[in-house]
């Protein structure tokens, strides 16, 4: 089942030839391989790249065993190349040679060499990225799939509620979509994360054990789209798990569940104010199936869920976003009142910016006087959106608010985003 990854795939052809190293990272299983080695490779192909002109080289095949040494691998690259036409270098799982960095920094030397790499994210973090390339590397971030993707492969015609409710059980792990027990789902997610990404962690890192850093993370699972910070979790640990755990640690053990892109964390930002608030701050997962897999599929909250996935969406398409924060006046038993009311999201690309909120069901007129009362008391010009998870019609209400269906918003977030 080929399932296609255009974003990402147009994201390569955009940065083809930039002189950069084209570094393709994000959580382990997500499909970097695939994109590069499949996709990628058939897309040269087809524009007439001669395949002894694509040099594809898997680090982790044992065939390619003494190609990890890094002066057989430079020496192995140069010898392809017999020509002045373009030729483009293409390694998985680079990590696994020593001093990678200098090898791919000699390859940048060859002029008509164009250069694209994956990494385990447990070795090859965004941050190591920065430090070791210095200016020269352009990375390309990969998720796991969006939704759009994942109906892709799902029986033509497949009604949006149904294909929503695997999507928010069992996520976009592209393998996972392949199995087709449901048995077969929880188990390879529940031992993806255990034996592969906090393995990996506590590999990297040396902990001493695994119990704090499971702990934590089931912390996080069962918390989506809740407000929160190291002292409030220390304070968790001490009263509810018998572990004592500090703050400065918990701090550490959020750093690496970032590092290995597992989660990412949304700050809180003063709309009026137009500044950050430090603490708290939000965390949400890379993947519904991987966090939900902590839980053994017992906490479904939907609210909470679809906040994630539109968390996700926006992320991955290149948005930065923020958890905002604004003061207004409301009424409460007649008298005036001063109030800190929440916006989900604010997300912000280049001059564009949205204020997003999130609600799962909208059945009646308090609620959504309730979930508009943040974005009113903004009083910028930039758009307001209320994505809504009830089957509604797109467009906007008399207070110049855009009300949008979640299934418009997954399907094509950019018009949506737009209308």
């Amino acid at each position: 089942m080929e399932i296609a990854r255009d974003f990402y795939l147009q994201k390569l052809i955009d940065h083809k030839h930039n002189g950069l190293v084209k570094i393709v990272t994000g959580v382990r299983r997500c499909g970097k391989s695939y994109l590069l080695f499949a996709l990628f490779y058939n897309h040269l192909l087809k524009e007439g790249v001669s395949a002894d002109h694509i040099i594809r080289v898997s680090l982790e095949d044992y065939g390619n065993k003494s190609l990890q040494n890094p002066d057989e691998l430079y020496a192995f690259v140069k010898a392809q190349i017999k020509d002045d036409a373009p030729y483009y270098i293409l390694l998985d799982e680079i990590q696994l040679v020593p001093n990678f960095e200098s090898v791919v920094n000699g390859f940048l030397h060859i002029p008509n060499a164009d250069i694209y790499v994956t990494g385990s994210n447990s070795k090859f973090l965004s941050s190591d990225i920065i430090t070791e390339f210095r200016g020269r590397g352009d990375e390309i971030r990969v998720f796991p799939l969006n939704f759009a993707e994942f109906y892709s492969a799902l029986e033509p015609n497949t009604p949006f509620n149904r294909a929503w409710l695997q999507y928010a059980t069992y996520g976009g792990m592209p393998l996972c979509l392949s199995m087709k027990s449901e048995a077969d789902k929880a188990k390879y997610l529940q031992d993806l994360f255990a034996t592969t990404y906090l393995a990996d962690i506590i590999n990297r890192n040396n902990l001493r054990g695994n119990v704090e850093i499971n702990e934590l993370t089931d912390i996080l699972a069962s918390s989506i789209g809740s407000l929160t910070n190291p002292l409030k979790l220390s304070n968790t640990f001490n009263s509810q798990k018998s572990l004592k755990l500090s703050a400065n640690t918990i701090s550490a053990y959020l750093d690496y569940l970032q590092d290995a892109f597992l989660i990412e964390r949304a700050v809180r930002y003063d709309i009026k104010g137009k500044k950050y608030i430090n603490t708290p701050s939000k965390y949400y997962f890379v993947d519904m199936g991987l966090r939900n897999a902590r839980l053994s599929f017992r906490q479904q909250e939907y609210n909470h869920i679809m906040e994630n996935v539109v968390y996700n969406e926006l992320m991955l398409r290149g948005y930065s976003v923020d958890v905002g924060v604004v003061e207004t006046n409301l009424k409460v038993n007649g008298a005036s009142q001063r109030r800190q009311l929440e916006v989900d999201f604010v997300a912000n690309i280049g001059s564009r910016r949205y204020y997003i909120q999130c609600a799962y069901r909208m059945p009646d007129e308090e609620k959504r006087k309730q979930e508009q009362a943040s974005l009113l008391g903004i009083n910028d010009a930039f758009k307001k959106i209320v994505i809504v998870g009830d089957e509604v019609l797109t467009g906007y209400n008399e207070q110049g608010i855009l009300i949008a269906s979640l299934s418009d918003f997954l399907f094509d977030p950019e018009k949506t985003l737009n209308w």
